[in-house]
């Protein structure tokens, strides 16, 4: 099962991506994607399995971004792949078949691309600006997410799509009423003064919107 929070780890302003992922653990994440950028492998395969066992400790599933061999390594619950990574279908080939695989999409396009690779699951955005990531594609903002999630149904497309890029807890109602699955977070949580408090509201705003669909 894919969950409905994904926190996407970032180095707070005196730590590690591992001291960040603590903390999101310790403040209630489930569901933790460990995103290094311009690191060498070995200081990533590092971070992933402290990473992996940090998560088996809070009863949480770990997500390795980009690297399909270290994932592999670690242990990881999934993969996740940007649009200029490996393609899913030989990312499989390394990881297996039992690995979680998600892929991001920007547009309607990506979606359909990334059902007919065998992705799991997809993250759509970015949502707005973020400084997290480099090579920004364009903006998707509300509106973007209707246009798309309105093609995906109309299409019969059924996976799970988390928005991602940029997201405050406060806009998760409004995304979610887009039929968006899930949210991908990072900052909100990893700068939070009270993760915890933010987490609790997080989940208590994608859960009402749950009990809204049914």
């Amino acid at each position: 099962m894919i969950h409905k929070l994904h926190y996407i780890s970032q180095p707070p302003t005196n730590g590690t991506h591992l001291t960040a992922i603590k903390a999101a653990l310790n403040a209630g994440c489930k569901w933790i994607q460990l995103r290094v950028k311009d690191a060498p492998e070995n200081l990533i395969l590092e971070y992933a399995l402290e990473a992996r066992a940090l998560c088996e400790e809070f009863g949480a599933k770990l997500i390795v971004n980009d690297h399909p061999e270290i994932a592999l390594k670690a242990g990881a619950y999934g993969l996740h792949l940007g649009l200029q990574d490996m393609p899913i279908a030989q990312a499989r080939q390394i990881v297996g078949n039992q690995m979680i695989i998600g892929g991001t999409a920007n547009t309607f396009e990506h979606v359909e691309q990334r059902v007919t690779e065998g992705a799991d699951y997809i993250g759509l955005g970015p949502y707005r600006f973020t400084r997290t990531k480099q090579k920004l594609s364009p903006i998707l903002g509300l509106e973007g997410y209707q246009a798309i999630l309105e093609k995906v149904r109309s299409a019969g497309i059924n996976i799970p799509i988390i928005a991602i890029g940029g997201i405050e807890p406060d806009d998760i109602q409004a995304i979610m009423q887009t039929g968006i699955y899930g949210v991908a977070i990072s900052g909100a949580i990893t700068h939070a003064t009270d993760a915890a408090q933010i987490t609790q509201f997080i989940y208590q705003q994608l859960n009402t919107n749950a009990l809204k669909e049914a």
